[in-house]
């Protein structure tokens, strides 16, 4: 007893670890941080799923897994690692569309800030000289930043970064270099020290323009005698503005990938839609594949008995000499290839087995493979099948298959993106127009006894009451035209596009007429596995008639039947009743089709796309008693 409470237990936590792990969701997760951090953490994705629900194993009793058609479908849904994988799909989609809404080219590159000259122009010995023309280009004069030395090659124009960005270069320097004119920097070695911050803020906008404000601030300080401030802060605010008019404008060509991912994502869905609806589909056949062979075991075994039986009988004939010795061979030949015939479809139903078994778990199975699998749902065949008109059927495959979705998603995205290489046939005309204001202030000193202006004497306060008083505004605009003569590379670009989307829209209606006719052939094939099955029954009903008519006559003797007489019969009517099983899962096979043809699949087994897209069926199996449903 204590035992198996223990083992009860074990398999409760077992269970409830398997639940979990189930129905755990899968996607991006964001960091639980303070919102402020939380851009700059990395995302995180749970593990993959890989436990078996616990339905499986809830539709377990003595060994055995009990399934109805139902329940087959829901552990495909929840165990198959196929649609596991495609389960991604609409994930990645959503990922996508996030991406898009951020704006940048296909992989993503922000613009580096560049940093204004280690001195600026007018300030020291060195932008005294950089002011008056007369540098060489040295290195004193470097540029920090840049764009990071990555390259993106995207046919059309590429779309602004709609996230703003925050750039920040913070510098600290200290030169020493000779100085072969004494004159101007009144030392033979001059000593500097430079402390630059560069803070800009940029923001791109749908119509494909940009706005930046930058605000920068440098204290620099030397050892020339001849400066009136010394050290010094300098401190400048800029705003930029920048807006494409022809090449690179308009918001219907910078939103184009949002909206491209906007409807990806619902085509994503109708893809996955399309893999769930096959999976099923297949699993159906998988279901009636086993029940037709499952049926055929037990006509052979059954066929088996009679033959051990009728072997059995012909012994006792023999005994009592009414029939000779030469009649036990033939009896015994019989007895064998129905064995053989019984070990064949034996095979083949384990066979089927593993394969659905295969369909509907994720995983190795200890239990699951050491179980057998008993149907609990038998193939129905109705009467007649009332089935609409042609057209009616060929507007609901139109409607209803995700395919078909598919393909129109496509050529939406396909005319959007076209405005991608529409775009780049105009000329480029960039204007931009900047502002900026200049301050400077520092320690003041006397040269050659003339004092420093008042103005310029203070702190980083005083630079900056200088900014925001535009004691020094600038102002600046210019418009850049430039056009390809022959344009042929954007020319090729666009053409090839049209030409592409051309050929799509040819292949979507051939796909179309595909649909038109492989409706029509469903249909034919059921109403021929109809007529087939109907011819069977008939046929084995027949077969019942004659065997229990030479069963009667050799019982009363009223008919020359003999044993081989009535092992014939027998066989014939096993041939008959096999043919009847095949015919009937043919029948189940070509209704099967027609649905999945129609897209109505899902529809008619009562399964919804968001119970795929979680990996969890909320209906609750019908969880059968412990009995032998073999006999069904």
């Amino acid at each position: 007893m204590r035992r198996a409470l223990i083992l009860a237990a074990c398999a409760t936590v077992v269970c409830q670890a398997q639940i979990h792990d189930q129905t755990q969701p899968i996607g991006i997760q964001v960091a639980h941080v303070p919102s402020l951090v939380r851009p700059y953490m990395p995302v995180k994705t749970p593990p993959i799923r890989l436990q078996n629900s616990y339905r499986l194993h809830a539709l377990m009793r003595a060994g055995n897994l009990y399934l109805t058609i139902a329940d087959a479908l829901a552990l495909a849904i929840e165990n198959n690692l196929n649609l596991e994988i495609d389960r991604y799909g609409p994930l990645n989609a959503d990922a996508n569309l996030e991406r898009s809404k951020a704006g940048g080219p296909l992989r993503g590159l922000q613009s580096g800030i560049q940093q204004i000259a280690a001195a600026d122009a007018g300030v020291g010995v060195n932008g005294t000289i950089a002011a008056a023309g007369l540098g060489n280009g040295s290195s004193n004069t470097s540029y920090v930043g840049g764009s990071g030395g990555a390259t993106v090659q995207q046919i059309g124009s590429v779309v602004p970064n709609f996230d703003p960005t925050v750039q920040n270069v913070t510098s600290f320097g200290h030169i020493s270099q000779p100085e072969a004119n004494a004159i101007l920097a009144g030392s033979s070695s001059l000593v500097q020290f430079n402390h630059t911050y560069n803070t800009q803020i940029t923001q791109g906008f749908i119509t494909g323009g940009s706005i930046a404000y930058r605000e920068y601030q440098q204290t620099f300080g030397e050892n020339a005698p001849g400066d009136f401030v010394n050290p010094s802060s300098e401190a400048r605010m800029d705003v930029i503005i920048r807006q494409p008019l022809l090449q690179g404008f308009g918001v219907a060509l910078n939103n184009r990938t949002i909206r491209v991912s906007q409807i990806n994502t619902t085509s994503a869905r109708e893809l996955f839609r399309g893999q769930m609806l096959d999976l099923c589909a297949s699993v159906l056949n998988l279901y009636y594949t086993l029940a037709a062979a499952t049926d055929e075991l037990k006509a052979r075994q059954r066929a088996l008995e009679i033959a051990q039986k009728f072997v059995e009988d012909t012994r006792h004939e023999i005994a009592a000499q009414a029939i000779p010795g030469i009649q036990l061979p033939p009896a015994e030949a019989e007895l064998s290839q129905r064995r053989q015939e019984l070990q064949i479809a034996q095979s083949n139903v384990r066979q089927q087995e593993v394969l659905l078994k295969e369909a509907i778990s994720h995983s190795e199975d200890p239990e699951l493979e050491a179980a057998g699998i008993l149907l609990v749902d038998r193939i129905q065949v109705p009467d007649t099948d009332e089935l609409p008109p042609l057209r009616q059927l060929i507007n609901t495959a139109m409607s209803k298959r995700p395919d078909v979705a598919v393909a129109k998603y496509r050529d939406q995205t396909d005319e959007i993106n076209l405005a991608g290489t529409t775009n780049p046939l105009l000329p480029t005309l960039n204007t931009q127009f900047q502002t900026y204001d200049r301050g400077v202030a520092g320690d003041g000193h006397d040269v050659n006894g003339e004092p420093p202006n008042a103005d310029f004497v203070g702190g980083y306060g005083k630079a900056f009451r200088q900014l925001v008083q535009h004691d020094f505004a600038n102002y600046q605009g210019y418009a850049s035209f430039s056009a390809p003569i022959g344009n042929r590379l954007a020319q090729a670009d666009y053409g090839i596009e049209q030409l592409t989307h051309r050929q799509s829209e040819v292949s979507s209606q051939r796909d179309l007429n595909n649909i038109v006719v492989e409706v029509a052939a469903r249909v034919t094939a059921l109403q021929q596995a109809h007529a087939h099955y109907n011819t069977a029954r008939e046929s084995r009903a027949l077969e019942e008639q004659v065997l229990a008519e030479d069963e009667q006559g050799f019982l009363s003797g009223s008919k020359a039947a003999t044993f081989q007489t009535l092992m014939a019969d027998q066989r014939a009517l096993v041939n008959a009743q096999i043919s009847e099983v095949n015919a009937a899962a043919t029948y189940a096979h070509a209704r099967t089709s027609l649905d999945q043809t129609l897209g109505e699949t899902l529809e008619k087994n009562n399964i919804t796309l968001e119970e795929g897209l979680n990996g969890r069926v909320e209906r609750q199996s019908q969880i059968p008693d412990v009995l032998d449903i073999g006999h069904k």
